[in-house]
């Protein structure tokens, strides 16, 4: 979701969510942080062999009704749907000074669709009433300025 916005400053900001599929450290789970996928492929076996144990490999004189294969499905669906819910995102507010020259740049990382929506709304907010994307609880930081005056 990209947009454009006029700040309090008179500056035109483009304010940016989208979905990252890497993995990132936040600041709240730095120990936690792991570079590899090993973990979920692992329990994506574990889920998939046990679905398929439970699906296939019962005595043939055992009836499975339609239901419980829709409910094995709406599982793994909702399974999914939660996993992609619950991805980082990362909210970029940045300027396009004239002349080629960098202007203002701020970035920052949200966890879960819903938060990254409401902060992007609470960012543009923001630059329109003070010409700051950060109100001080912001996630954003600053990445880079070289646009005289705006300096922290």
């Amino acid at each position: 979701m990209m947009r454009v916005v006029r700040a309090a400053d008179r500056r035109t900001w483009m304010v940016r969510s989208r979905i990252s599929w890497t993995r990132r450290a936040m600041a709240d789970e730095f120990e936690h942080d792991m570079t590899d996928y090993g973990h979920g492929i692992v329990m994506l076996g574990i889920v998939v062999a046990l679905t398929l144990f439970v699906v296939f490999w019962t005595p043939a004189d055992v009836v499975r009704p339609a239901w419980f294969l829709l409910l094995i499905l709406l599982f793994l669906l909702v399974l999914l749907v939660s996993w992609a819910w619950q991805r980082p995102w990362v909210i970029t507010a940045h300027t396009d000074e004239p002349m080629g020259t960098e202007g203002e740049r701020w970035e920052g990382v949200v966890r879960g669709m819903i938060p990254a929506r409401e902060e992007t709304y609470q960012v543009v907010d923001d630059l329109r009433r003070t010409g700051s994307p950060d109100d001080g609880t912001s996630a954003l930081s600053r990445v880079s300025s070289s646009t005289p005056g705006h300096d922290s």
